[in-house]
């Protein structure tokens, strides 16, 4: 369960809090609806519980804050807005990088699509999908690690009437099976049909804390909507037979042809019509709401008007109009059509949006799929009691034949597995983001072509030494096209998580963890050691086909110049990784990599051209003399040689600047965990 103590958002100059001293439960078993208008912090109140905004206030999952839970996807399935995905990835694609990096198995990502009826879209990429599909992939997200507690803000919005159905279906199954849903909402009548209790906000407080029965009866008022080209004379008639026959009756004409008229039926408004000859083009039952204050407090006398400017009379008062809201057990859903005043309808809903009898869909099977999938094992809140979820309660024995029925919907089953030990994790979820977009193979691509027609333009230019050849490496530029390509490649490595941050759904921010730092390191280093290898294979074939064997000689320390090339492209990728970590952003990762050759290296070559500068060979041999023990496999000539790189200005500038990176990157994480 849910339990929210006291949030309080942190004002902005002289504006009152968003959210004041906001408490509230969402239990188990249970779809509990946050209502209130655009503004009213729905949205804010949510942030405040799973930490992602500032504020005042505690919220514990289960007994826990959110930052004590080891793994808060396995715990809190979260959908704000629109997927953090990538465009250019597809939505199997999507959901096996999240498979990874949740640490469920990568067949998980099939049956979450199976269940949000996405099979037949997993090849789609992100950026096409329609407004419902994206909230389709939503939910599949926040279904994939198999939570205890699903938090949705507005998942209906922008939805049709049949996809907002399937959703709800979806989310009432999964509190049947003893889940925690709490989700937003800004239509009364909606929070009536698919919640089991409502909490109602009005400017950032809570007005109201009802349960849907009693949330029906008394915000929620039956009235009849009537479209006719002669509403005014209608409206006239019904208030004229109202005193005739002592009927309390209220007609309200909104204007144009529209009529709502409350204490009556769609019977006794048709015959009125059909008397004086009057044209009627709609006649249906709905459901009026009687404003966010309605059954909060004592209600004032007399009459009151709505948001909707319509005018509604006391519920003390007499008359025929409250005929439902005497009910002991309305029903949440009497609303005609989905909250549309078009759509006719007058039988009575469960909670789910269907009639009593109606066979409830298959979230996420296809027209003409059969038969529902069996449920899982049902979600058991260990710290409720068991007579706690027996509480009698109005409508209880129709809830649970509706969650009965919910209980055979084709949720994805539950996972039984731990979480993958790290850092195999980051790995696999590093490994499928670098693959699963094209950018990567595009850089790769194009730093080949570069490369090879580089190579060939300073061969027929003449005067360039060979290693520079064939690394297609001119005097004029700072770093050779390869390195360059290492450096954006390991800058997107990072900057694309805080674009299209996937990861930071449940927290706000992308997880400053040594696990996932060393796996993008690793990753980019091995595609910077092939991108090295690659380019001087192409620029050696081109060169060869073009000039002839003459272009391709080999040097005579080809060793040690290997060695530093390849040492080059994996210090610009590894700079570009930690920069962009540290900066947030794929340009300033490119920046660094640019700033070692034109900054740091005047830098460090000033240095070293000193008097006192002394080389590092007597080190190596100090060190290999001074120690007792002989360096093994002649460790000490190896030593020799990576001191000599390091010496260089080129090698001496990465080898400082991913030093001070890497200490920024770790400042930066111990102060986010401070906070």
């Amino acid at each position: 369960m849910i339990q929210a103590t006291g949030l309080t958002s942190s004002p902005r100059k002289e504006l009152p809090p968003a959210v004041d001293d906001v408490s509230l439960e969402a239990h188990a078993g249970r779809v509990t609806a946050l209502l209130g208008a655009p503004g009213a912090g729905k949205t804010t109140a949510l942030r405040l519980m799973l930490e992602l905004q500032r504020g005042r206030g505690i919220t514990y999952f289960r007994g826990r804050p959110l930052h004590r839970i080891p793994h808060p996807a396995r715990e809190v399935g979260v959908l704000l807005g629109d997927v953090p995905g990538h465009p250019a990835r597809t939505v199997r694609g999507h959901l096996r990088m999240l498979c990874a990096a949740t640490g469920v198995p990568v067949r998980r990502a099939d049956e979450v699509l199976e269940t949000a009826g996405l099979v037949s879209l997993r090849d789609e990429r992100l950026g096409i999908l329609s407004r419902g599909m994206d909230r389709r992939l939503g939910l599949a997200c926040a279904l994939l690690p198999d939570p205890h507690t699903l938090v949705l803000d507005e998942p209906a919005r922008g939805l049709s009437a049949t996809e907002s159905r399937w959703l709800y279906g979806t989310l009432r199954a999964y509190a049947a099976q003893g889940g925690t849903v709490l989700c937003t909402t800004a239509d009364p009548k909606e929070a009536a049909r698919i919640a089991d209790h409502v909490v109602t906000l009005e400017r950032g407080r809570v007005v109201a804390d009802q349960a849907a029965a009693d949330f029906s009866r008394t915000r929620l008022r039956p009235r009849v909507a009537v479209r006719s080209p002669h509403a005014a004379r209608l409206s006239a008639l019904l208030a004229q037979e109202a005193r005739a026959t002592r009927r309390s009756v209220e007609a309200v004409h909104e204007g144009g042809n529209r009529l709502y008229v409350y204490g009556s039926t769609c019977a006794d408004v048709g015959e009125v019509a059909f008397r004086h000859g009057i044209v009627v083009h709609q006649l249906a039952d709905e459901t009026g709401d009687m404003g966010p204050g309605a059954g909060a407090g004592e209600p004032a006398p007399g009459e009151r008007a709505t948001p909707a400017g319509t005018a509604v009379r006391d519920a003390g008062e007499p008359g025929p109009a409250d005929d439902t809201a005497r009910d002991p057990d309305p029903s949440p859903g009497a609303s005609a059509g989905e909250g549309s005043p078009a759509s006719v309808s007058s039988s009575r809903r469960d909670p789910g949006g269907f009639a009593a009898g109606e066979a409830r869909p298959v979230p996420g099977a296809s027209a003409g799929e059969g038969a529902p999938a069996p449920a899982s094992p049902p979600r058991r809140d260990p710290g409720e009691s068991a007579a706690e979820e027996a509480r009698p309660a109005p409508g209880a024995r129709r809830r649970r034949a509706a969650r009965a029925r919910d209980a055979a919907a084709g949720l994805p089953p539950s996972v039984s597995v731990r979480p993958a030990p790290r850092p195999l994790r980051p790995l696999r979820y590093e490994i499928r983001r670098a693959t699963g977009v094209g950018t990567g193979f595009f850089v790769g691509a194009a730093v080949l072509v570069v490369s090879a027609l580089t190579a060939v333009l300073l061969a027929r230019a003449g005067h360039t030494p060979q290693p520079r050849l064939l690394a297609a490496w001119p005097r004029e530029l700072p770093l050779p096209p390869a390195a360059l390509g290492a450096g954006l490649l390991g800058a997107l490595a990072f900057g694309d998580e805080f674009r299209h941050p996937a990861l930071a759904a449940d927290r706000g921010t992308v997880p400053r963890r040594l696990g996932l730092l060393t796996a993008k390191l690793l990753v980019a280093s091995a595609t910077a050691l092939v991108l090295a290898v690659l380019t001087v294979g192409c620029d050696a074939e081109l060169l060869y086909l073009v000039y002839g064997r003459e272009a391709v000689g080999v040097p005579a320390d080809w060793l040690p110049l290997s060695a530093g090339w390849l040492g080059l492209v994996t210090g610009c990728a590894c700079a570009g990784v930690l920069a962009a970590g540290v900066f947030r952003s794929t340009t300033a990762g490119l920046a660094a990599v640019v700033a070692v050759p034109l900054l740091v290296v005047p830098l460090v070559h000033k240095v070293t051209e000193g008097p006192a500068a002394r080389t590092p060979v007597p080190l190596a041999s100090r060190l290999r003399d001074g120690v007792p023990l002989r360096w093994p496999f002649g460790g000490g000539h190896h030593l020799d040689a990576v001191l000599r790189l390091v010496a260089q200005p080129v090698g001496g500038a990465l080898t400082l600047s991913l030093a001070a990176l890497l200490c920024a990157y770790v400042l930066t994480g111990l102060r986010s965990r401070v906070r």
